[in-house]
Parts: C-alpha cells; sequence; structure tokens
C-alpha cells in the first residue's frame, strides 16, 4: 500500500476514475442522520454560498495576515522578510492587510477574517489534492466518488428558483494543466448528474450557456433534446450507469431545458449590466471587449485578460444570487506555475494577483448589501494553503521541497513566497449570519508563521458553511450500504464563533 507521500498525479488519476465508475453503478443515495443529531435544529442564517476561490496557494502573510515587511535589496537573505508588502489599516481597528488590498481593507467591517485555517496532512503536496479535499471535506483517494460541496448543498437543499441551476462554477477550464484532477471534484458524485455544477469558464460568454448552439433553430434544437432524452431512456441496462443516474442525468436535461426558456436566463448576459457598474468590477472594461478572445495558452496579455475575467465573474455571480442560484463558485483560475501558484516571481506575481480580486470583491460585498441580499448571502474567500519562502509543509511535517531556495537572493524573481506552507492561512467571510468586523485565529509573528490560537481544519470550516444553509454536519447519504458524510465521518463541528 502506499503512503500518502508516493501518491503522484497518475494516481490521483486512477484513483478518482475508479470512483467515478463506482458512482454510475451506485444506486439511490438515501439521505440518513446520525441519531444524536436528529433532534438538532439548525435556523439557516443564509440561503445562498458565493465560493471565490484562490486556486494555487495564497500566502497569508502577503494578504489577509501581514508580517513584517523588508524591501527588495540585491544580495538578502531568503529567510530575511516575512512580508513583501507593507501592511496598510483596514476598516476595523487593530486588523492589516497588505498592501494592494485597499478596496476590500474598505469593506472588512462587513467581514469575519480567519486567520488560522490549517490545511491537511495529505504527504507530498500536489494541488489538486489538497483542492479536492477542500471542496469535498475528504482526502483523496475515496472508493466513491465523493460529491462537491455545492452538490451537496444543492441535493440537500434544492433550488432557490426551479429554473436556475442550484450549483455554478465559474471561471475554470479543464482542458490545461491539472484539468482532469480538477475535473475529478467538480462533480456531484453519486449523488448524480442534476446537482452537478453549470461550469461556465469564460464569464464574459455566459449567455451562451443558456442559448440554443449558433445557427440552430429553437425548434430544431427542442427536437434534437427530444431525441436524445428517447435514446438515452432506452439505452441498455449499465450503460449509463445505474436506473438512479439515468433519471438524474434526465432530469438534469430537463432542468437545463427549464432554463433555456426562463426569464431568469437573462441574468447570465452581461451586457444587460450598464457600463458603470461593470467597472466597478473591471475598472478597464471597455464595451464589446471579450476577455477570452485570446485562448492562446497563457500568452503575453493573459494576466491582463485573468483582471477582467474574475472581475466579471463576480458581477456574473452577483447577478445569478439576485435570481435565486443557491450554490456558486467564482475561481481566479487554478493553471500550474500560474496566478497564486507562485514557484517563481512570488512578489510581482501578486501585485497582478491583488489587482484582479481587490476591486471585484469589495464591490459584490457592497453591491449585495444595498440590494438587502448580503445578509441571506454567505461569501467565501479560500485558498487550498499558504506559501512560505523558507518552509515546506509544517514546521514538524517537513516534505520535499519542490522549490529551490537560493542562499542569496540576487533577483527579484526569488523575492516573495514560493514554497507550500500548510501551518496556517486565511478564510475570507462576509454576510450569510457571520459576524462583522471580526477577528478569528492567531498566528506566529516571525517565521515560522504558524496557527497559535483557534485553529479551523477543513471539517469544521466546512460544518460552519452547512450550518449557515440549515445543514447538519452529521447528515449523510447512504451509498454502497454505508453513510457517506457531508463533514468527514460526521466529526465536522461549526466554529460559533463565526456567526453573530
Amino acid at each position: 500500500m502506499k503512503t500518502n507521500a508516493q501518491w503522484n498525479r497518475r494516481d490521483f488519476l486512477k484513483t478518482t476514475s475508479a470512483a467515478t465508475l463506482s458512482a454510475l453503478a451506485a444506486g439511490f443515495p438515501r439521505a440518513v442522520i446520525a441519531a444524536d443529531a436528529v433532534t438538532e435544529k439548525i435556523k439557516a442564517t443564509a440561503d445562498t454560498v458565493i465560493v471565490l476561490w484562490m486556486g494555487g496557494g495564497m500566502a497569508h502573510t502577503e494578504t489577509f495576515d501581514p508580517k513584517r515587511y523588508t524591501p527588495f535589496e540585491k544580495g538578502m537573505a531568503p529567510d530575511a522578510f516575512l512580508s513583501t508588502f507593507p501592511s496598510i489599516p483596514t476598516a476595523v481597528d487593530g486588523i492589516h492587510f497588505s498592501e494592494g488590498l485597499e478596496k476590500m481593507a474598505a469593506v472588512m467591517d462587513r467581514g469575519t477574517l480567519i486567520r488560522s485555517y490549517t490545511a491537511g496532512d495529505l504527504g507530498f503536496i500536489l494541488h489538486s489534492r489538497h483542492q479536492f479535499q477542500w471542496h469535498t471535506g475528504y482526502a483523496p483517494p475515496q472508493t466513491v466518488a465523493a460529491p462537491h460541496l455545492g452538490a451537496f448543498i444543492a441535493r440537500t437543499l434544492g433550488p432557490l428558483n426551479p429554473a436556475v441551476p442550484a450549483f455554478i462554477n465559474i471561471g475554470q477550464r479543464f482542458d490545461n494543466g491539472e484539468g482532469e484532477e480538477l475535473k475529478a471534484f467538480t462533480t456531484a458524485g453519486f449523488l448524480g448528474s442534476e446537482y452537478g455544477p453549470l461550469n461556465i469558464p469564460f464569464p464574459d460568454q455566459a449567455e451562451d450557456t443558456v442559448r440554443p448552439p449558433g445557427g440552430m433553430t429553437p425548434g430544431r434544437f427542442e427536437d434534437r433534446n427530444k431525441f436524445y432524452k428517447k435514446l438515452l431512456a432506452a439505452s441498455p441496462v449499465g450503460e449509463h450507469g445505474s436506473d438512479y443516474q439515468k433519471e438524474s442525468l434526465l432530469r438534469s436535461l430537463d432542468n437545463a431545458h427549464r432554463l433555456l426558456s426562463s426569464p431568469a436566463a437573462k441574468a447570465f448576459d452581461l451586457s444587460l449590466e450598464p457600463l458603470d457598474s461593470i467597472r466597478k468590477y473591471v475598472p478597464t472594461y471597455q464595451p464589446a471587449q471579450r476577455f477570452a478572445a485570446e485562448r492562446d495558452r497563457f500568452g503575453a496579455k493573459y494576466e491582463e485578460q485573468m483582471v477582467g475575467r474574475f472581475g466579471l465573474g463576480c458581477l456574473l455571480a452577483r447577478r445569478l444570487a439576485e435570481v435565486g442560484a443557491r450554490y456558486i463558485e467564482v475561481t481566479t483560475e487554478y493553471i500550474p506555475f500560474f496566478n497564486w501558484d507562485t514557484h517563481e516571481n512570488g512578489h510581482s506575481r501578486l501585485v497582478a494577483m491583488k489587482k484582479q480580486i481587490d476591486a471585484p470583491i469589495a464591490q459584490l460585498v457592497l453591491d449585495l448589501e444595498s440590494r438587502g441580499l448580503l445578509n441571506r448571502t454567505l461569501i467565501v474567500l479560500a485558498s487550498e494553503f499558504s506559501r512560505d519562502a523558507m518552509i515546506e509543509g509544517k514546521p514538524d511535517k517537513l516534505i520535499k521541497d519542490q522549490v529551490e531556495v537560493p542562499a542569496k537572493v540576487e533577483d527579484p524573481k526569488h523575492y516573495g513566497m514560493h514554497r507550500h506552507f500548510t501551518d496556517a492561512g486565511c478564510v475570507l467571510l462576509y454576510g450569510g449570519g457571520m459576524k462583522r468586523g471580526h477577528l478569528h485565529g492567531l498566528t506566529a509573528d516571525e517565521r515560522p508563521c504558524k496557527t497559535i490560537k483557534d485553529r479551523v481544519i477543513i471539517e469544521d470550516l466546512h460544518a460552519s458553511i452547512y450550518r449557515a444553509v440549515g445543514i447538519s454536519p452529521k447528515l449523510a447519504y447512504e451509498i454502497e450500504k454505508r453513510p457517506f458524510y457531508t463533514t468527514r465521518n460526521g466529526e465536522g463541528i461549526p466554529v460559533m464563533d463565526l456567526f453573530a
């Protein structure tokens, strides 16, 4: 049997593929709940969840937990700096962010900041494995296809608006880097296709997802839809999984068709948004601009495009929340060695990343607040783990170095946080019943900048999100004659200090 440290990318794919086949063969997943939770009454504080995913490893000391700042000097020691940005005040006394997050700092009085999130010990760090754990609550591999957090919410609560997909995923492509590994958890798993995500890689083209293919008349599209459903219904037993999985796929087709003819489909069309509103999310936006137009495998304008794509993704999330989407995820997009995955040029890369997220996230908070939706919408900003300049893993559980650190920093590309650090990290929460202007957890001021107070692990973070929407962390779905819980083994405990 392989140890965690021996699992690699190929093993990950093989085991998750096997789990997917298992999901197809599985029957109806029946909801069950632990005996000690039957009498538990949870009053929901949120109806909608928006996850803002910083895929790639967002360094806590460079963003929402700044430490001692040391400017770049040629020949400096690599352990001389803890933060490569000076800190700035926020709207809450005593809470500081790092430079470049001024707009988010101005709305900190609407949010709760966790500085003590700790990633799981999964051995040799593979981004997609930690992202799998964050999104499902379970460490891979699993013997069944684990449902995504959004799918659990969609299955348990159902849609707020029957015409709007309950689970929508914005901004991530699956045809690059570790795309197949990301697909492994961006799914409803054994819960069935109808609870899986509507994937929108390019938010500026979201309207295309709610229209028949180009050149196809509505009548022809309707005929093709009916014919496909007829073929699916008549397919041999097992060809498309169990009867339950086949029925779930048919229901997902019905749901998609319902959306096409619904007035709610207009929410996907960003051209209907006033120009001045779009520019609050994307200050450089120009009319008719399409940030997704260049698909040349991350060319010279990639970072410029990403500023627009994430900003438009946040705008789209606001529009979808308005029409009743239940779970929405917007990502800065995980691509190995790009965005938050800073194996070099850590400082300059974060300058660009902050330009991506600062204005759009602050504006999303303000827009939801002005529309009276923030109190019932939980926004969760998170990443799979943090980063450090010197330590790989945790101080007491060091793992194989994946980045070479020079004896002296002669080149600015080595100025920044390049190594995977799992002993601390930040999660930022707004709305949805969370406290306002609140700080939870504490990390050390000097390296190693690890968690020293009020640690939060993934089970408890998920339990807190589930509690906000009224779901018990002890809820399970029975699959293959055993319970599969919303939190690992039903052991997640909500962090009540986060709630107002």
